[in-house]
C-alpha cells in the first residue's frame, strides 16, 4: 500500500483509501477492507450460514453489520424456500441479528435497505447477490460476492478487493419525454456489452446524472453489473443527502473523484439522441430503440417491478400511463411495489386503486418473477415486456420463453397495447 503519494484518484480509489486512511491506492493493487454492511437474503444465506457454521466460531464480527432480507420467494413459495426461511431466521435469532426481514417489514432488499438507512455515503458494502452494486448510487462502495466470501467477512469483518480501473461515463443535453435512468443504462450497455466494464468501475457524471432523481441514480447503478462492472458509482450531493435525511444515523463521507484522475476510458453520451428502449432476448446489451422495431413484438405478460425498478417513481410513471385505461385483454399485467413503504405511498397516492382499475395484478414486495422464482412465470414461447434487469434465457420462466427489458413508461404502455411500444401511442 502506498502511502503519502497525493496523486489524483478516481472514485473508486477514493472510497477505498478512505476507508483504509491511506492518501492513495493503485488500481490493481490488492487490498483488505474493513466492511460497513453485509447482506444475504433467501437464497444466498443459508450457504453463507452453512459455511459459517463449519469454521465453528460462534460469535459473528458485529451482528449489527449483518443484513438478512428474505425476498426472494416471499411469501414463501413451497417447502423449500420456507426451510431457506427457517434456516435464516434461526440463524438471526441465535446471533442477534437485528436487521433481519420476513413477513410484511420485508421488501427487495436493494430498494429496502437505502429507505432503512443502512447505507450511508462513503460505506464499504458487500452482499451476496450480484446487484448489489445498487448502492453506489448513494457514493458507497458496494458490490457482490459470493455466499462463502460473505461468511469470511462474518468472521473478520472485512474483505479483500483488486482495486479496479474506472470507466468514466458523462451524459449531457436534454432528456426526451419518458426517458429515464433505465433507458440511459440500457442504452449504455447496449453500447459497451455486457463485459464491456468487465471488473471496472462504472462512474456516471455529467449534468444529466445531478438532474436524475435518486431513484433513477439507483436503477442506473443497480444495472452495472450487466456490463461486467465491479461497482457503478455517483457522487453523494445534496439530492443524495435529503433521500438520506431522517434515515440515516451515521455521519456520511461525501467523497469526489480529482479533476485529474485517470480513467481507462472516457465516454460521452448527448440523451437528446437517446429515445425509449427496450433489450431485446436474451442479453440486456440487445438494446434496440421502440420506435425502431421493425415489426409488432405481441407481448403475453408485463412485470413492473424488482430491485431495478420497484420503487415509488417507477410506479408513478406507470399510473399516468394507466389511469383511465385497460390492460389489454391478452396480457398479464404484474405490478410489485418494492417495499412496504412503496406499497403505502403508492397506496396513499391511490395508485393502486388505478391499477385495480386498470385491471393490473399487485403482488406483495417481491423478487418474484425477476428471477423465475413465483408470482408470474412464462410458459413456452410466452413473451414479456419487464421492467427487471436480465433477460437471460429461460430467467422469467421456460427455456422458450422471451423477457424484453425496458423502463416503467414502455412496460405501462406495452399492458395496454398488447405489443411493445410507448405512450405515445396510445389513444
Amino acid at each position: 500500500m502506498k502511502k503519502n503519494k497525493k496523486k489524483p484518484m478516481t472514485l473508486a480509489q477514493k472510497l477505498l483509501a478512505n476507508k483504509l486512511g491511506v492518501d492513495y491506492i493503485e488500481p490493481g493493487e490488492l487490498v483488505e477492507v474493513p466492511v460497513d454492511l453485509t447482506l444475504a437474503n433467501d437464497i444466498t444465506a443459508p450457504l453463507a450460514i452453512k459455511t459459517f457454521e463449519s469454521t465453528c466460531i460462534e460469535r459473528l464480527f458485529d451482528p449489527n453489520k449483518i443484513a438478512l432480507v428474505m425476498d426472494h420467494f416471499t411469501p414463501n413459495k413451497d417447502i423449500k424456500s420456507a426451510e431457506q426461511v427457517r434456516i435464516c431466521r434461526e440463524f438471526a435469532k441465535k446471533h442477534g441479528i437485528v436487521h433481519y426481514y420476513e413477513g410484511g417489514v420485508c421488501g427487495i432488499e436493494h430498494v429496502l435497505l437505502p429507505e432503512l438507512g443502512l447505507i450511508v455515503p462513503g460505506d464499504i458494502v458487500i452482499g451476496a447477490d450480484s446487484h448489489t452494486c445498487t448502492y453506489g448510487a448513494l457514493g458507497a462502495f458496494a458490490t457482490g460476492v459470493g455466499s462463502t466470501d460473505l461468511a469470511g467477512a462474518w468472521i473478520t469483518g472485512k474483505t479483500w478487493f483488486k482495486v479496479p480501473e474506472s470507466i468514466k461515463f458523462i451524459y449531457y443535453g436534454k432528456l426526451n419525454p419518458w426517458v429515464t435512468g433505465k433507458d440511459l443504462i440500457l442504452y449504455t450497455i447496449g453500447d459497451i456489452g455486457v463485459d464491456g466494464a468487465l471488473y471496472k468501475a462504472m462512474e456516471f457524471t455529467g449534468e444529466v446524472i445531478k438532474s436524475l432523481s435518486v431513484a433513477e441514480r439507483l436503477t442506473m447503478a443497480n444495472m452495472a453489473i450487466e456490463a461486467g462492472a465491479k461497482v457503478g458509482l455517483i457522487e453523494a450531493d445534496a439530492k443524495t443527502l435529503k433521500f438520506l435525511k431522517g434515515r440515516i444515523k451515521r455521519e456520511p463521507v461525501l467523497l469526489k473523484a480529482d479533476p485529474e484522475a485517470q480513467y481507462v476510458e472516457i465516454r460521452e453520451y448527448d440523451v437528446s439522441k437517446i429515445d425509449l428502449v427496450v433489450a431485446l432476448p436474451h442479453l440486456p446489451s440487445n438494446v434496440r430503440m421502440v420506435k425502431e422495431l421493425s415489426q409488432k413484438i405481441y407481448i403475453d405478460q408485463v412485470v413492473i417491478g424488482s430491485c431495478t425498478n420497484g420503487r415509488f417513481e417507477d410506479l408513478e410513471i406507470a399510473g399516468k400511463i394507466l389511469t383511465g385505461r385497460k390492460v389489454n385483454p391478452n396480457v398479464r399485467c404484474l405490478i410489485i411495489p418494492a417495499t412496504p413503504e412503496t406499497y403505502k405511498r403508492a397506496l396513499k397516492r391511490g395508485l393502486i386503486n388505478i391499477f385495480l382499475e386498470a385491471g393490473a395484478i399487485i403482488s406483495p414486495p417481491t423478487c418474484g418473477p425477476c428471477l423465475g422464482g413465483h408470482m408470474g412465470i412464462l410458459a413456452k414461447g410466452e413473451k414479456a415486456v419487464a421492467t427487471t434487469n436480465r433477460n437471460f434465457v429461460g430467467r422469467m420462466g421456460h427455456p422458450e420463453s422471451e423477457v424484453y427489458l425496458s423502463g416503467p413508461a414502455v412496460a405501462a404502455a406495452s399492458a395496454v397495447l398488447g405489443y411493445i411500444g410507448t405512450p405515445e401511442e396510445l389513444r
